[in-house]
């Protein structure tokens, strides 16, 4: 390079103008992660009223066919704390969901988490074979592995959640469980009503709505009044 050649450099930002950006970068996240657990504490509200609602709408089905689906998620919850953590199961669902929504990018990145890939296609699979096949002999294994893939999804999904290092005060973590478990409950919920017709998906969304109405209200009138 000859001397005579000017070189431009960008001009350096003043000491502490940097120190500031930083500051009012952490600012931003602190107040959105606060924003985040509010959002969390909120649908905790539905965390519980979709619980109670999946269960009284459980309580119209046949017993044996309940017993089946609770005793798959026990079963999954004695096998992961006593013999075997099957992590693998919850990458290989991760990947699928990855591959199915690969054609839009925010998906990818969400769906793994939100989705319970194992409970939808056993939902699939059994919903074509209950067309050609009206026994109910095969009812009770689908039911048993729903319950299975469900709490894997969950325990798992948690487990992910949980080991951010950066989640100032949980936020993600109370935020992200609740919203994945509501719409985990909402997704078997809308899977029985498909094959019970005892179960109604009308009444089990109304009923939680109603529920965490209720309850809204009366903490508003505990805090405010």
């Amino acid at each position: 390079m000859s001397t005579d050649e000017k070189v431009f450099l960008p001009p350096e930002e003043p000491a502490g103008f940097s120190g500031f950006k930083s500051k009012v970068s952490l600012f931003y996240t602190r107040l959105f992660s606060v924003i985040k657990l509010l959002l969390g504490l909120l649908l905790l509200l539905f965390v519980y009223s979709t619980s109670v609602s999946f269960l009284n709408e459980a309580g119209a089905i046949e017993q044996e066919a309940r017993g089946y689906f609770f005793f798959g998620v026990i079963a999954f919850l004695i096998a992961y704390l006593f013999v075997w953590e099957p992590q693998i199961l919850y990458a290989k669902g991760q990947k699928l969901l990855q591959k199915i929504f690969s054609f839009f990018a925010p998906l990818v990145k969400v769906a793994p988490y939100l989705l319970p890939v194992y409970t939808i296609l056993l939902f699939a699979v059994y919903t074509v074979y209950a067309v050609f096949d009206k026994s109910t002999g095969p009812l009770t294994y689908f039911l048993l592995l729903c319950g299975f893939t469900l709490a894997l999804h969950l325990v798992f999904s948690a487990r992910s959640l949980r080991s951010r290092q950066s989640d100032f005060l949980k936020a993600n973590y109370i935020f992200g469980f609740s919203f994945i478990y509501v719409i985990n409950i909402c997704i078997i919920a809308f899977g029985f009503s498909l094959i019970f017709e005892k179960f109604s998906f009308v009444n089990f969304c109304n009923h939680s709505f109603k529920l965490a109405n209720e309850i809204m209200q009366a903490l508003y009138r505990q805090l405010f009044l």
